[in-house]
């Protein structure tokens, strides 16, 4: 080693590994761990030095979400760094979300400061540093993650980082967890024992094709096909999927279902667009596909047809982190959906004869007439304004669907009036529509703000339920909008509770206590007005109760969004 060296800590050679796996942004709920990292981002300011921005989030479930955004509409997964144990627990449901929707962020925290009286720099000094200790901090978000490591010295940061980022960038993606003592961050290391890592030649696995017997017996079956089915959830994750998916279907006359879709798979106004419940199709299907979906229909509502032929093309087609995952597939193929539905649609085209064409095209053309039906209904449904005080949800998404820009982004966490949203907000769109891939209410508020960072031209709306903007941490989401200049829309569709315990109760129980008494545990506040949050924080707000109310509120909304400002529209509609 050479004596004459310069010396760095180790948080200058971790935000040199953090330049080098390219990360844009960290997302930030800082803690007392954070101080040597803070100090040396302060020194790299001062000498003009590259490090990804920082952006400070009040609360951990706006961090997560927010790099979750950014990472879903760039494809680049981004870091989030929070306090210890404490903000890891913050982070737990967050977490939960990205596994499913295998989004890949690096959730980055300190642990306790290992020292007690002063042996090395960073020791313990303050109250705090002794109760956010527990013996095993990872276990919070073990669940969640992909990979965890504890950084157990700074001459292999930038190692650890790189593994850190090769594993959750890796398909299937997903979320990571690092830790760091606040010492180790501290100790000092020459330029000379520091080695990096380039992507070339440690970067991450991308899912591929499949061999060509498996393309050819799926392509035998759809050409014998009557009544194809083909279900997906995130296939459009990937933008390009989208324009794939809507060829093959229209070629092959393949009823295409998204069931509790992520993104946008199949742009709404296709004519091979079978909507969003398969439980018919799935009934009268003799061939069916399964392509990048998790949860492709609920067995105690919709029995599928046990004569029906599946294959199932998935980025995760293991589905490892289900325990018990048991949809049907007679033909597992694990890889990338774009590539593999474009080899199946280049054999079919190689194959298809005039037969096949004329039966496909007749398919289209009734799923076409049913397409029509729907949007009809929806029209019907959309007609009917509600009642003084309960304005009706179809109205209310009618009307703002046609205000909105066709490239707008929809974030749909309406839940149990997200098939309203669904229903009435058509995205045509790649990219134009997130939904929730998980349990963890609260997602879409984060989330809105990363897509707006991605994409600052596009107009960004997520559409809840009062129960959802509780769990969004409002107040923490609507200050980073306004510190960053970040607008977003948020459409509160305002039932008066948990419209989800509600039903769930009826369903186990459909002549029992609860009903007969009306309980069931899920009214909440009334006469919350969510307007003034959004005022508290600078941004506009309308509370609306009446139907012709909703238009002008539509419109000034959205001029507010034009003037830099974020929105909230509560809107009171029909109760549970």
């Amino acid at each position: 080693m050479d004596t004459n060296e310069a010396r760095h800590a180790t948080a200058h050679y971790f935000l040199e590994g953090l330049n080098e796996i390219g990360f844009d942004y960290l997302f930030c709920n800082f803690g007392t761990d954070h101080a040597p990292l803070i100090e040396a981002m302060a020194q790299f300011r001062r000498d003009g030095r590259k490090l990804p921005a920082t952006v400070l989030c009040p609360h951990e479930n706006t961090a997560v979400h927010m790099a979750a955004g950014y990472a879903i509409a760039t494809g680049r997964g981004q870091g989030v760094m929070v306090h210890v144990d404490a903000g890891t627990a913050n982070s737990a449901m967050a977490l939960h979300n990205l596994c499913r929707a295998r989004v890949p962020v690096m959730l980055m925290a300190g642990k306790a400061p290992f020292t007690t009286r002063g042996e090395l720099l960073g020791t313990r000094d303050t109250y705090v540093h002794f109760v956010q200790e527990p013996f095993d901090q990872a276990s919070i978000v073990r669940p969640y993650t992909k990979w965890e490591y504890n950084l157990p010295s700074g001459v292999i940061a930038k190692e650890a980082l790189r593994r850190a980022h090769t594993v959750m960038e890796s398909d299937p993606k997903g979320p990571v967890y690092l830790t760091f003592p606040r010492e180790t961050l501290t100790d000092s290391w020459s330029e000379g024992q520091i080695r990096s890592y380039p992507a070339e030649r440690f970067g991450a696995v991308a899912a591929r094709g499949v061999d060509a017997g498996s393309i050819e017996l799926l392509a035998n079956r759809l050409l014998a096909a009557e009544r194809p089915l083909l279900i997906s959830a995130y296939a459009g994750r990937n933008h390009a999927t989208v324009a794939v998916l809507d060829e093959l279907a229209r070629f092959a006359g393949i009823r295409v279902v998204e069931f509790n879709p992520l993104y946008v798979n199949l742009p709404h106004d296709s004519p091979c667009h079978g909507g969003f419940m398969p439980a018919k199709a799935l009934a009268e299907a003799d061939v069916g596909l399964l392509v990048d979906v998790d949860v492709p229909w609920i067995p105690s509502d919709m029995p599928d047809n046990p004569a029906t032929w599946w294959a199932h093309i998935d980025v995760d087609a293991e589905k490892r982190n289900f325990p018990i995952w048991t949809f049907p597939g007679n033909l597992r193929m694990a890889g990338d959906s774009h590539r593999i539905l474009s080899d199946l649609l280049a054999v079919l085209k190689a194959r298809a004869d005039d037969a096949f064409k004329t039966r496909a095209a007749e398919r289209v053309k009734t799923l076409a007439a049913e397409g029509a039906a729907r949007r009809e209904q929806a029209a019907k449904a959309a007609a009917n304004r509600g009642k003084p005080g309960e304005i009706s949800p179809h109205y209310l998404c009618a009307a703002l669907a046609k205000a909105l820009p066709s490239d707008a982004v929809v974030l749909n966490e309406a839940i149990r009036n997200g098939p309203v949203v669904m229903q009435q907000m058509p995205r045509t769109t790649p990219g134009s529509l997130v939904g929730l891939s998980g349990g963890g209410l609260g997602f879409s508020g984060g989330m809105a703000l990363g897509l707006k960072l991605a994409w600052p031209e596009r107009t960004v709306v997520q559409v809840v339920g009062d129960g959802t903007f509780y769990f969004s941490n409002p107040q923490s989401t609507l200050a980073v909008g306004r510190q960053y200049k970040l607008p977003v829309l948020t459409v509160v569709l305002d039932n008066t509770g948990w419209a989800a315990v509600k039903e769930a109760t009826l369903r186990v129980y459909p002549d029992g206590e609860a009903k007969a008494a009306a309980d069931y545990g899920s009214v909440l506040a009334p006469d919350m007005d969510f307007s003034k949050v959004a005022e508290a924080a600078g941004a506009h707000g309308e509370l609306v109760s009446d139907s012709d109310a909703v238009e002008g509120a539509i419109v000034r909304c959205l001029a507010a969004l034009k003037e830099g400002r974020s929105a909230v529209l509560h809107a009171r509609v029909t109760k549970l």
